[in-house]
């Protein structure tokens, strides 16, 4: 059902303002707040680590209750959070709700991409996920970038209230457009928890942690870096996130269709990123031509992270698919919160020119889990062949 993949793709976008919106703006709370970048930094990282410690528990309660109220829940403490956040309030109260949504999250993304599916055709899966999971990819070139850009003319309180703005509307268009949509079936706990006993489950959960953790080392500081080591202000770093979410549009339409030919290799091929953009970067110089490529290359290759990793995850759970969601978004985020903390952890220590290395190293981890799965697999082929 594409209304419905296109109505969970609005709430996405919404949800990615909210937790990914801060990233252009860092800077500029550190200096309200007089805190160092790295602390400020903890506004992603928390939020991130909320949803890994918890998506999957929530997940599961929630997977009895009707989809349409779970998603409307979720949005609400989204809208909630970007309208508190921009009246400025003290740090603590920053925090606190920031991190309130981030329980919700992952609940909303498997529930949305759940609902997507459950009329559609089994081999259109794929591209009824990419669908809703384009919202990240559009986030990225229209509220992100429009929010770093309205911070800078005005202060970084317009930030907020852009992600309120986007929010509210998802509300409305979830509450307009979609009609009840109570849970026929409810799988029990215990069939579902299955799927954590599986080698090859585990080694996705892995390549996903290690993916997200290598691109996020080096993309929570995007506006940090592209200041700091290549001298852009922040009109020509709002630009940067523009042509960045641009290219991920595209990419994610282009990944959507890969899946349907090879989910490993698409998913390697897209991971080969972490290694090319490090290099690229630190070896680009600080001509305005060559960053202008090396970022919309930057943004092509990321964009699909979540798609690819969801994809991933599920074609080793096949049989319980929000659970396989909610933990692929979980640890998802789990590599945001870690690649965040290890990114800053290098800024703090050393400098803000070293961190893409930190991704390249996370890449090859991941790339690593890849190919350990496909040996998995291909020995439990030759197995049952024998078996035969």
């Amino acid at each position: 059902m594409k209304k419905t993949a296109y109505i969970g793709c609005l709430g996405m976008i919404g949800i990615i303002s909210t937790e990914f919106g801060i990233i252009g703006i860092l800077p500029q709370l550190a200096a309200h707040y007089a805190i160092t970048i790295d602390k400020a930094g903890v506004l992603l990282s928390a939020f991130a680590l909320v949803i890994a410690l918890t998506g999957p528990f929530m997940t599961l309660l929630s997977s009895g209750f009707d989809r349409r109220k779970i998603m409307l829940l979720a949005i609400s403490l989204f809208l909630i959070t970007g309208i508190v956040s921009s009246l400025s309030p003290p740090f603590w109260l920053l925090m606190v709700v920031r991190v309130l949504p981030a329980f919700l999250q992952p609940v909303y993304i498997a529930t949305a991409i759940a609902a997507a599916v459950e009329k559609g055709e089994k081999q259109h899966e794929n591209q009824l996920m990419g669908i809703v999971m384009g919202g990240i990819a559009i986030a990225m070139v229209t509220t992100v970038p429009i929010a770093t850009y309205l911070a800078g003319i005005f202060s970084w309180q317009a930030s907020f209230v852009v992600q309120a703005v986007v929010s509210g509307i998802a509300l409305l268009g979830i509450l307009k457009a979609l009609p009840p949509m109570p849970v026929r079936e409810k799988k029990s706990y215990g069939s579902q928890l299955q799927i954590l006993k599986k080698p090859t489950f585990l080694l996705s959960v892995a390549m996903n942690f290690f993916m997200i953790a290598a691109w996020f080392s080096t993309y929570s500081y995007f506006a940090e870096y592209l200041g700091k080591e290549k001298q852009m202000d922040t009109g020509m770093i709002s630009i940067m996130l523009f042509l960045f979410g641009v290219m991920g549009v595209i990419s994610n339409g282009v990944a959507g269709k890969m899946l349907g030919w090879s989910i490993p290799g698409t998913t390697a091929i897209f991971l080969l990123g972490t290694l090319a953009v490090p290099m690229a970067l630190q070896y680009s110089g600080g001509g305005t031509t060559g960053i202008i490529i090396i970022v919309a290359f930057w943004g092509f290759m990321y964009a699909p992270c979540f798609l690819n990793a969801s994809a991933y995850m599920i074609s080793a759970a096949p049989d319980a698919l929000e659970f396989a969601n909610s933990l692929a978004t979980s640890f998802g985020n789990l590599g945001v919160a870690v690649g965040t903390a290890v990114g800053g952890w290098i800024i703090a220590e050393y400098s803000t020119g070293l961190i893409p290395w930190a991704g390249m190293g996370f890449g090859i981890l991941s790339l690593l889990m890849i190919g350990t799965r496909s040996l998995l697999e291909q020995r439990a082929v030759r197995l049952q062949q024998v078996t035969i």
